[in-house]
């Protein structure tokens, strides 16, 4: 599916360009099957809509902006409007139940209860600070919870939960300043680690385009453009210095070959499980590369779906949660994590959090 953006109302440039320049690189800075469909959905979705309206968006939805409610529950809107509307039928007065109804419907019931996980989890007085965080409404988020006078996604709260997990084995001199992340989807941990008071902060986002340029578009609205270096500003460069570069970062799949310096914290949620074993696997021979002293890992333990034959939606080897621990001999296992910090879906399928240290 690829449409020509020469007839859409909107165009992007620097994605067109970021794009191209993909397809000259090595295989394993490709999107494989999955992704390269997904991609060219997306970027037709963003050209006929427009970036501005990226997080309502039917595709964006389905792939990178995850939500409590549809199409994150399961639930259709139809099935949705049925549901309600047998309510009111059969018991119009029945208050307490339709909020319930609603609020079980719309996500905000889970929305809280990981927001109640938050709250129990966190130490305010202990940096990265997340009592503080509040998140942007940039791209016209089609769900947004407000709690305690802060605006909360299930992408900031998957996020916030995991820093959690994290802080609890931080020791006083263990502040995480630089921070790489694979797979950033719409930007949100930059956004997190940007509102976290940590001096000195270095937040680098490594993905493809389309979702690179969509994680720099909302970083930079945000936390500000001045503070966001982009892969146009660094495509000719040799070498990467990340102590050089400003707090946020947004750079394409193959610049990882390029970076130099030491990290702090390496975080992936959600898009190993997406990709093919050769391509995670060198990643994280990267990560290792640059003295990485935290891993923190969120991913299905069952590992991603089978494609089918002559289909696109699934992955053809799923990596399982101990083969990431296998692909990382030089880190030891400090916590793995499905309750409360990670998901059990309802269908029995367990989102796991792996937080990993480099051995001495």
């Amino acid at each position: 599916m690829h449409l020509s953006l020469m007839t859409q109302p909107y165009s992007y440039p620097e994605l067109t360009a970021a794009r191209d320049d993909m397809r000259t690189q090595d295989e394993l800075y490709r999107p494989s099957v999955f992704w390269d469909e997904a991609s060219s959905r997306i970027v037709n979705e963003l050209c006929e809509n427009g970036i501005e309206n990226f997080r309502r968006l039917p595709n964006t939805l389905g792939f990178f902006v995850p939500t409590f409610g549809t199409p994150g529950n399961s639930f259709t809107p139809a099935q949705i409007e049925g549901l309600t509307a047998t309510l009111q039928r059969a018991h119009p007065d029945a208050k307490k139940a339709h909020l319930g109804l609603d609020q079980f419907l719309t996500g905000e019931a889970a929305a809280l209860a990981d927001y109640r996980v938050l709250l129990a989890a966190d130490t305010p007085s202990k940096l990265p600070h997340l009592h503080t965080f509040s998140e942007s409404k940039v791209g016209e988020p089609v769900e947004h919870f407000e709690f305690d006078g802060r605006w909360f996604s299930r992408s900031a709260l998957n996020y916030l939960l995991g820093l959690a997990l994290l802080k609890k084995h931080l020791g006083p001199n263990d502040v995480p300043r630089t921070v790489l992340e694979i797979g950033g989807g719409f930007g949100t941990l930059g956004e997190v680690m940007a509102s976290a008071g940590i001096e000195g902060l270095r937040y680098v986002d490594i993905d493809i385009p389309p979702t690179s340029y969509v994680a720099q578009h909302y970083l930079s609205g945000a936390v500000g453009a001045d503070q966001v270096t982009t892969y146009a500003q660094t495509r000719d460069q040799a070498e990467i210095e990340i102590e050089s570069l400003t707090p946020i970062s947004v750079l394409c799949a193959w610049q990882i070959e390029k970076l130099r310096g030491n990290v702090d914290l390496f975080v992936n949620f959600i898009s190993f499980q997406e990709m093919e074993p050769p391509i995670v696997q060198n990643y994280l021979n990267h990560v290792a590369r640059l003295n990485t002293r935290w891993i923190l890992l969120r991913n299905m333990r069952e590992g991603k779906q089978l494609r089918k034959a002559g289909g696109w939606a699934g992955v053809d080897t799923p990596i399982l949660s101990d083969d990431y621990l296998a692909m990382l001999p030089g880190y030891e296992l400090v916590e793995r994590n499905v309750h409360p910090f990670g998901y059990r879906t309802v269908d029995g399928y367990h989102s796991e959090l792996l937080l990993l240290r480099r051995k001495a």
